[in-house]
C-alpha cells in the first residue's frame, strides 16, 4: 500500500517565519473586538469549541473583527520572528464559516532596528498576496515569488472577518552586522540553517530541531515513527555557512520514552565527501547532552542520524565561519535587500 501523498505545496515544509516560536509577534491591527489579533501568529493548530462565549460572543481561537457598516477594511502587521526571503502563505480560516473574508492581501516591507508599529505603517509596502479571493474553514495558499528580505508583513482583510492564522513560509537571511562570525550556532535556522532532507517527520517537524531556545514540550522537537525495521532515522541540513564545528549539543529534553539509544553526527566537507564529527554515541532520555569535538574539517552541510528512532528537542552545532562561509552569508544578505 503506498503512502498517501500531501496535496500541500511543498513550501509549506519551508519554516513559519511567522511564528510565534520563532518571536513572531503582532504589533497593530485596526480592530480586534471579537478575538485577539495576537492568536495569528500562535504554532499550534486552531481549536474551537462550539457553543462558548464570551461576553462579545463565540470564543475563536484566531481574529476577528466586527461586522463593518461603511466602507474600509480591517488589517493587521506583523513582526517576522525570522526576517527572511517569502515563498508562500497560508492565511487559514479554520472554523470562520460565516464570518470569514471573501479576499485577502498580504505586503512585505523590509527595515532596521526596531521600529514602532506607526513607524512601520509609514514604510513602503511590497504586494505579496494581491486582493485574492479566500475561502471560509480553510488553508488558502498563496504562492509568493519573491526574492527580497523581510521584516514585517501586513494582512488586509477585505473588508472585515475572521482569520485564524497567518503563515509565512520562507528561508531566513540573518543580517551578518548582528552575528559574531567566530563563534556561532551553525545549525540555527536564525542564523540561516536549512533543512534539507530527512527520513521521517510522523510527529512533528524537523525544522523544531534548529528552532531558537528551549523546547517547552515534546510536540516543539523532532520525533518519528516507531520503526519496524533494520535502519535508523537522520535529518541532513545546509550550515549557516561553510564552518568548521567545534561543539555538537544533542538535546532529548521532553523526550523520556521515546528518545534515541545513540546518535551521530557528520559533515560534508568541500570536496562532497561526508567525514565523522561525532561517533555513534550513547545518549540518556530527557538530557542536554554536549559534546567538544576534535578539530576537524571545512564542512557545509551536516547529517544527525538517531538510532533507530524517535525524538530529537534541539541540535545545535557551534562553530566558526571560515572565509568561504562569512563571504557567503554576507553575499546572501547583499542579494536580498
Amino acid at each position: 500500500m503506498e503512502a498517501a501523498v500531501s496535496d500541500r505545496p511543498e513550501w509549506t515544509e519551508l519554516p513559519d517565519l511567522a511564528s510565534r516560536r520563532f518571536g513572531g509577534t503582532v504589533m497593530w491591527a485596526t480592530d480586534e473586538l471579537f478575538a485577539e489579533k495576537e492568536n495569528l501568529v500562535n504554532p499550534w493548530v486552531p481549536a474551537h469549541r462550539p457553543e462558548t462565549f464570551g461576553p462579545k460572543g463565540q470564543v475563536y481561537d484566531g481574529w476577528e473583527t466586527r461586522r463593518h457598516r461603511e466602507p474600509g477594511d480591517d488589517q493587521a502587521i506583523l513582526r517576522l520572528g525570522l526576517a527572511g526571503t517569502i515563498t508562500g502563505v497560508i492565511v487559514d480560516t479554520a472554523f470562520f464559516k460565516g464570518n470569514y473574508p471573501p479576499f485577502v492581501s498580504v505586503e512585505g516591507t523590509s527595515l532596521p532596528g526596531y521600529p514602532s508599529a506607526a513607524e512601520v505603517s509609514e514604510a513602503d509596502w511590497d504586494v505579496l498576496v494581491d486582493h485574492a479571493p479566500a475561502a471560509g474553514h480553510t488553508e488558502n495558499f498563496y504562492t509568493v515569488n519573491g526574492s527580497r528580505r523581510y521584516t514585517h508583513v501586513r494582512l488586509t482583510q477585505h473588508p472585515d472577518g475572521g482569520v485564524a492564522r497567518l503563515r509565512v513560509h520562507g528561508t531566513p537571511v540573518p543580517d551578518p552586522a548582528l552575528l559574531d562570525l567566530d563563534a556561532l550556532d551553525l545549525a540555527a535556522l536564525e542564523n540561516g540553517a536549512v533543512v534539507t532532507g530527512c527520513s521521517n517527520k510522523f510527529y512533528s517537524s524537523p525544522n523544531n530541531l534548529l528552532s531558537p531556545g528551549l523546547a517547552a514540550h515534546q510536540a516543539e522537537g523532532w520525533e518519528t515513527a516507531r520503526r519496524r525495521d533494520d535502519g535508523n532515522d537522520w535529518v541532513t541540513l545546509r550550515l549557516a555557512g561553510a564552518g568548521v564545528v567545534r561543539f555538537a549539543e544533542l538535546d532529548t529534553s521532553n523526550l523520556k520514552g521515546n528518545a534515541p539509544g545513540w546518535a551521530s553526527v557528520s559533515g560534508r566537507d568541500t570536496y562532497g565527501e561526508w567525514v565523522e564529527l561525532l561517533p555513534k554515541t550513547r545518549l540518556q532520555p530527557d538530557t542536554r547532552h554536549r559534546f567538544a569535538l576534535p578539530d576537524g574539517p571545512e564542512v557545509t552541510e551536516a547529517r544527525l542520524d538517531i538510532y533507530p528512532d524517535g525524538g530529537m528537542a534541539r541540535l545545535r552545532l557551534f562553530g566558526r565561519l571560515t572565509e568561504a562561509g562569512r563571504a557567503n552569508l554576507k553575499a546572501r544578505f547583499a542579494k536580498t535587500r
